[in-house]
């Protein structure tokens, strides 16, 4: 899917969002992102796999709340077993690889950091890579692509960096478009951060598909049940956008929340995971 498909369903889904009350019709919200009914609704689908309107009812806070409800007691036994759920994400193992105290104190030096811009279901993301697997992937607004490159260099001050997509192209592929094998090799990532936020981001990988849980119910399941606040600064600084799913934790009202990849793109990861994963097959652009 091009990031142009996700731009117009995130508008699509902010048009809902703001006029619920109304019950849109399909014409008109075909009309406010500049495509035909039969375009829009063929798009929506194809990335969704239900209409508009079934689709914003798993972006309700009504909905995030019954999640909520279950969501402490699912979190404890998928933190128990190790397991994290039955969903796509799941299938694929993660073999976690944190940086020694020295390269953490260094900022990498000495490290090699080979990047790419890729599109993907959610918008364009960019991804890093060192010989020790996976370090970054964030989501890019559009027009923003050296501010994120920017970000990136600022939190691996010392590595060196080349421009390589082909080196992550493998492994964005494997997220977005290939379907889980069991045989697959663990996708290994390279972690930077304390021993608390590596803690945070481990527990966020049990978090099964398809469920929510609130920065409280995460700060218990790691053993600090009075620490949500550090918790909530640990889940905004997680580095693997999607993989590692922060956009699962919720404020305990139900509130979406914050999110470092835009509030809008939460919404949307949580609900498709909630209807469906969306199709991967490329559109073609709608005149």
């Amino acid at each position: 899917m091009s990031h142009i498909d996700y731009q117009r369903i995130e508008e699509a889904i902010r048009y809902l969002e703001n006029h619920a009350l109304e019950h849109p019709s399909l014409d008109e919200i075909a009309t406010h992102i500049g495509l035909s009914p039969y375009h829009f609704q063929r798009l929506f689908k194809r990335w969704a796999g239900v209409s508009p309107k079934r689709f914003l009812q798993h972006l309700t806070v009504t909905r995030a709340k019954e999640l909520l409800s279950n969501s402490v007691s699912v979190l404890d036994a998928a933190l128990e077993v190790g397991l994290s759920g039955p969903g796509r994400l799941h299938d694929l193992f993660v073999s976690i690889d944190a940086v020694t105290p020295g390269e953490f104190k260094s900022s990498g030096k000495s490290l090699e950091l080979r990047y790419g811009f890729h599109p993907s279901p959610f918008g364009e993301c960019l991804a890093a890579m060192t010989s020790r697997g996976l370090c970054s992937l964030g989501f890019v607004e559009p027009g923003n692509r050296q501010q994120t490159l920017d970000g990136l260099r600022e939190s691996w001050q010392q590595a060196s960096f080349v421009e390589d997509p082909q080196a992550s192209a493998t492994m964005i592929n494997r997220l977005f478009t290939s379907p889980p094998s069991h045989k697959a090799e663990p996708i290994k990532i390279l972690l930077r951060g304390t021993n608390f936020q590596l803690k945070v981001w481990e527990a966020l990988l049990r978090i099964p598909e398809g469920t929510v849980v609130s920065y409280s119910a995460l700060a218990g399941a790691i053993g600090h049940p009075k620490a949500s606040r550090a918790v909530g600064n640990a889940v905004g600084q997680n580095p693997i956008a999607y993989l590692i799913p922060c956009h699962r934790v919720l404020r305990a009202s139900g509130g979406t929340g914050g999110y470092r990849w835009g509030a809008m793109r939460k919404k949307v990861l949580l609900a498709t995971e909630m209807s469906g994963r969306p199709d991967e097959t490329n559109t073609q652009e709608a005149s």
